[in-house]
């Protein structure tokens, strides 16, 4: 066990170490949806105030499912765009869906999770499509729903943070429509492992290096389009013009470098950002509200999502 962690979050990896075996690069992909679906599905669903439906909408090559938060009180309310994680592979809408709702009563606004083609069947681009074009229909659609077209920001956690960065990396190279802001989760952000914390948490139980090097297999046909900034944003060679920013990186997570790289080139392109790392958890842990990081790190999210939607 990796001394470093929280107290808390040391007790729940010894509460469900045995799903962590085999490990996810030793399964196949249903293999590893189930067991996503094992872990963070949950049987209870926090209120959000108001209304949640599913839909489907059209997506630029294929319909997509979305699922839509509403908070009680009258519109129009801001809008979240969310991305879940699970490395391009695994997570829905279900597995996403507790935070979803915790983040739309917090922040006080309409939240579209969306459910992005996955990889292996679909590969890049296919995910960093449907991504861009959730944001432009959100753009175009969510008058008619209650929310303010005009206040959309993005967020998502590891690949989904991937994908809720390039969402608005590729807006602002066609146009817009530009986010007010973005959060990102421990994203992913660069088809390496060679960072110190790649080397530091190379065997860590909940996300290893050889897991990662698994979903990236999955996601790209062919290992040059890792060099491309919309699988591997931090191959972008401009970021400026990207929107006010906030990561949150785990301490004990191949990923915590990936986040702060990109956070630094962000500032070096000044784009406003703010960079907090929790040191004493580890990856995917804003999914688990039983931790008091994970609180304390939803809460910054918040903050973050409502001054964006203040500002703009």
């Amino acid at each position: 066990m990796t001394p470093t962690l929280h107290p808390q979050a040391e007790s729940l990896l010894e509460d469900f170490a045995a799903e962590l075996a085999p490990p996810v690069d030793a399964l196949s992909p249903a293999a590893v949806r189930a067991a996503s679906r094992d872990r963070f599905v949950r049987s209870e669903s926090p209120d959000v105030g108001g209304r949640v439906r599913d839909l489907e909408i059209a997506g630029p090559e294929s319909e997509l499912p979305v699922r839509i938060y509403e908070p009680g009180g009258d519109g129009p309310h801001p809008v979240l765009v969310y991305f879940h994680g699970g490395g391009w592979v695994r997570g829905d809408l279900d597995t996403h869906d507790e935070l979803c709702r915790d983040l739309t009563r917090r922040v006080g606004c309409m939240t579209v999770s969306v459910g992005y083609r996955r990889a292996p069947e679909h590969p890049f681009p296919a995910a960093a499509v449907d991504a861009h074009g959730a944001v432009e229909w959100a753009a175009d659609h969510v008058g008619s729903l209650g929310g303010d077209p005009e206040r959309i920001a993005v967020a998502g956690d590891s690949a989904g943070g991937n994908l809720a960065t390039v969402a608005a990396l590729m807006a602002r190279d066609r146009g817009g429509p530009t986010p007010v802001g973005q959060v990102l989760f421990y994203p992913a952000t660069d088809h390496a492992f060679d960072t110190e914390s790649y080397r530091e948490h190379a065997d860590d139980p909940v996300l290893s290096r050889a897991a990662m090097e698994w979903y990236w297999s999955q996601y790209l046909d062919r290992a040059l389009d890792g060099r491309h900034p919309y699988a591997a944003p931090l191959a972008a060679r401009d970021l400026s013009g990207m929107p006010p920013t906030t990561v949150i990186t785990a301490g004990v997570d191949p990923l915590r470098d990936d986040g702060r790289a990109y956070a630094d080139r962000l500032a070096d392109h000044g784009v406003p950002v703010s960079y907090a790392e929790y040191d004493d958890v580890f990856h995917a842990f804003v999914s688990f509200p039983e931790l008091d990081r994970a609180e304390e790190a939803r809460a910054e999210a918040a903050t973050a999502l409502r001054d964006a939607f203040d500002a703009s």
